[in-house]
């Protein structure tokens, strides 16, 4: 009879070819989790050095943004107005459209509107003929009418155009002046 052969032989032999396998399958399990992470961060910068860039914030746009709500226009009623020229004898016929954020804001508006055109027409008479005949000038009294208008709707415009904004005017829902006509005699 043979003599009985230790059971822990074979085991042996075998616990080192399972440890072997083992070491063999983590690795392959790690590289394969590496190279699809490269491949994923490789694959992030290659569609963000080739995505549209935003215009102000230089930042790719995940999404397209809304456009604006159109604005809404309030024609003003021309006005006539003596200019601050020496002899009195000129001046002008102008005509105001306002450029509004919404509707709400044009109804606010026509709330203050004996109030708003009193102050335009102040502002206009302080001018001159010279004054209002160049581009700057009427740029100048633009900005100022925007600033009268925007003053009893509770927003603050600076003074000066090169004056550090008020915070307020980001919000401001009076955007713009604009001049259907102007006329100087």
């Amino acid at each position: 009879m043979p003599p009985p052969s230790s059971p822990a032989a074979p085991e042996t032999a075998a616990a080192p070819a399972k440890s072997k396998k083992r070491l063999l399958i983590v690795l392959a399990v790690v590289l394969v989790l590496l190279a699809a992470s490269g491949g994923g961060a490789a694959w992030i910068m290659y569609q963000r050095s080739h995505a549209p860039l935003d215009d102000e914030a230089g930042t790719a746009q995940s999404h397209k943004a809304e456009p604006p709500a159109p604005p809404t226009y309030l024609p003003l009623e021309n006005m006539v107005v003596n200019l601050a020229d020496p002899g009195g004898d000129r001046f002008a016929q102008i005509g105001i459209t306002l450029e509004l954020s919404d509707p709400k804001t044009a109804e606010q508006v026509k709330q203050y509107l004996p109030t708003i055109r009193n102050a335009i027409l102040l502002l206009i008479s302080q001018r001159t003929s010279d004054e209002l005949l160049q581009r700057e000038g009427k740029e100048a009294l633009a900005e100022d009418i925007r600033r009268e208008v925007s003053r009893p709707l509770g927003y603050a415009l600076p003074a000066k155009k090169g004056a550090s904004a008020a915070r307020s005017d980001a919000d401001n829902p009076v955007r713009r002046v604009l001049f259907s006509s102007f006329i100087i005699q």
